[in-house]
């Protein structure tokens, strides 16, 4: 095939793509019970996923919009699990507000101390980020141990975040941490089951950061 006559590049336009995905979306998904609020947000997770199971799957404490919207506008800080999550975030929605992406498992400190107790990057990545600063949007995509670790603490009253998105993707605690996030009277989003991801809770944050920007 000789590609220089024969391929012919396609027209449409990024917004337009995404508009009628949008709307595909919409269609396909059918009646639902989340509300207007929240619904961005299921879009935008199915959207990135390309999987209706997951986007039914959602749950939302009934804060969690209201809260995640107003922590961006006060500039509060996204504290991520891993480095995946910290580069697929619209991070130019957040610092206009003042806050940041901040990402501690690769910290040397953290790696230290994982090493010395003998316990993983995430868990010690946790304790450091209720030391930085109080409340914050918590993005936990990958490590089911940082949620879990994470809901110990806001237990014990260490840690007072001001959201967690709690989607972490695997066979060992994924499921099992989420079951322990819906049981918390704090400000969540969230999913059933073992599916998730960095890339679902990237999609999140920014229909959280797309509402802060509307709002405004």
């Amino acid at each position: 095939m000789d590609f220089k006559t024969e391929f012919k590049p396609l027209t449409i336009q990024p917004q337009e793509i995404e508009d009628k995905s949008f709307q595909i979306i919409t269609e396909e998904l059918g009646a639902h019970s989340f509300t207007e609020e929240q619904y961005p947000v299921v879009q935008r997770v199915i959207h990135a996923s390309a999987d209706f199971e997951l986007g039914r799957s959602l749950v939302f404490q009934p804060k969690a919009i209201q809260a995640g919207i107003e922590a961006i506008r006060r500039g509060e800080n996204i504290i991520a699990d891993v480095q995946m999550v910290q580069v697929g975030i619209s991070k130019e929605r957040i610092r206009k507000y003042g806050g940041d992406v901040q990402v501690y498992i690769s910290d040397p400190d953290v790696m230290e101390e994982a090493k010395r107790l003998n316990t993983t990057r995430a868990i010690i990545s946790m304790r450091k980020a209720i030391k930085e600063a109080e409340g914050g949007i918590y993005a936990i995509g990958n490590a089911p141990t940082a949620l879990l670790e994470l809901i110990r603490l806001v237990k014990e009253g260490l840690a007072k975040p001001s959201l967690v998105i709690g989607m972490p993707v695997g066979f060992v605690s994924a499921a099992e941490s989420k079951d322990e996030l819906l049981k918390l009277d704090i400000p969540f989003i969230t999913n059933v089951g073992r599916k998730g991801g960095s890339t679902i809770v990237v999609a999140a944050v920014n229909a959280l950061s797309l509402m802060a920007d509307k709002r405004g």
